[in-house]
Order: structure tokens, then sequence, then C-alpha cells
């Protein structure tokens, strides 16, 4: 893995991750856990992806699938944390 493919793992996630939290919460959880977010989803994306068999081929496509990863993740946190506060 060299430098650049690094920082555009970076760029992605944080593109995604942002995304995802702005249109779930309305507002970003700054910028550290938005690439992580990103980077996770990107990763359960590609992975779904590569089920139904869409090729990832540029970056464009690489934020898309990032996107639908990463607001799936919080879709599942959310809903787990949720009910983990609603016990209490």
């Amino acid at each position: 893995m060299t430098l650049g493919s690094i920082v555009v793992w970076l760029i992605v996630g944080l593109i995604a991750g942002f995304l995802a939290s702005k249109v779930l919460s309305g507002h970003g959880m700054g910028v550290i856990w938005d690439i992580v977010v990103g980077i996770l989803g990107a990763f359960v994306g590609g992975w779904l992806a590569g089920l139904i068999g869409i090729a990832v081929t540029n970056i464009l496509v690489q934020i898309i699938v990032a996107f639908v990863g990463a607001v799936i993740l919080l879709f599942i946190f959310r809903a787990v944390t949720s009910r983990n506060t609603m016990r209490a």
C-alpha cells in the first residue's frame, strides 16, 4: 500500500463518513470519526458491492459504495445504542 493509496482511502473515508453522518443526523461527527466511519463503511460497502457484482472502478463509485456502507454502519450503531439507552 503506497502513500497515495492511503491518502485516497482517507479522502474517500472522510467524504463518505461526513455525508453519511449528515444524512442520518444532520451534522458531522468530527473529522476523525467521519474518516473512521467512512473507511469502515468502504469495507462494508465494498463487500456488499462484490456480493451483488458491482465493480468499484473509480473514485466516484468508491465514494458511493463507502457512503452506502457508512449509512448501514451508522444505522446499525444507532439502533444498538438507542436500544441500550432505553433500558437504562
